[in-house]
């Protein structure tokens, strides 16, 4: 009886199958690994910035806007990370033109050495992004603060921190909770960017959110065309 013999295209085959095999596992671990990095979904992320700039001081105790810094929130996809000039209309290198005693002393300190290097050298601070979805996830900054919610609903009580870490999930599942349901995280527009908003004692949350769903149209989708685009 004649032994069976394999055709010759075999081999190379083989070869190509092991390699394909092998890198579906590295493309399967290395996405396995970005959705589950911890810059998207780890609570209390919190990286160390190269100057340590202190939101419990400047939106807290100083009560600055949010949008002094991130300027673009209410017309961009994207809150803009402030450039280097917005940190010098306050903390100038010292001078004798027009610093205030308090501004001198700021000035002066080493912690904001990297700032006036940045300032005279023309190069970006480095800033490390706290908050950072997938490249496959769409998420828009205007489309969700001109609705009425809240910058607290996904960043937390950032008035209060003195470095800011990540205080939501900001997984798949997270965001689509809050669309179905998007009515408790709903105010004014106005307030949107006071953190420490409360609403008064006589407030009918359910009631103003069916209002301003209608007034302004919204309609919260689960579509995954939504945000994977």
């Amino acid at each position: 009886m004649q032994r069976f013999l394999f055709p010759r295209w075999t081999n190379p085959f083989l070869l190509v199958l092991g390699a394909a095999i092998a890198g579906g596992g590295l493309f399967a671990a290395a996405m396995g690994g970005l959705v589950t990095d911890p810059v998207t979904l780890n609570i209390g992320y919190q990286p160390e910035q190269p100057v340590p700039f202190s939101h419990a001081i400047h939106a807290g105790q100083l009560k600055m806007d949010c949008r002094y810094c991130h300027n673009t929130v209410f017309d961009a996809a994207h809150a803009a990370i402030p450039p280097t000039a917005t940190c010098i209309n306050c903390h100038s290198p010292a001078s004798d033109q027009g610093q205030t005693a308090l501004a001198a002393v700021h000035a002066a300190s080493d912690k904001l050495a990297p700032i006036h290097e940045s300032w005279e050298t023309g190069k970006s601070m480095a800033w490390k992004r706290v908050h950072n979805l997938p490249e496959y996830v769409y998420f828009n900054h205007a489309a969700h603060v001109n609705s009425g919610v809240s910058c607290k609903t996904c960043h937390g009580r950032i008035d209060q921190m003195e470095v800011v870490y990540q205080h939501e999930q900001l997984s798949m599942a997270w965001c689509i909770t809050c669309h179905r349901n998007p009515d408790p995280h709903l105010r004014p527009k106005e307030f949107v960017t006071k953190l420490d908003w409360k609403p008064p004692a006589d407030w009918d949350q359910e009631a103003f959110a069916a209002r301003v769903r209608e007034e302004q149209n919204i309609h919260p989708q689960v579509s995954c065309a939504i945000c994977h685009r």
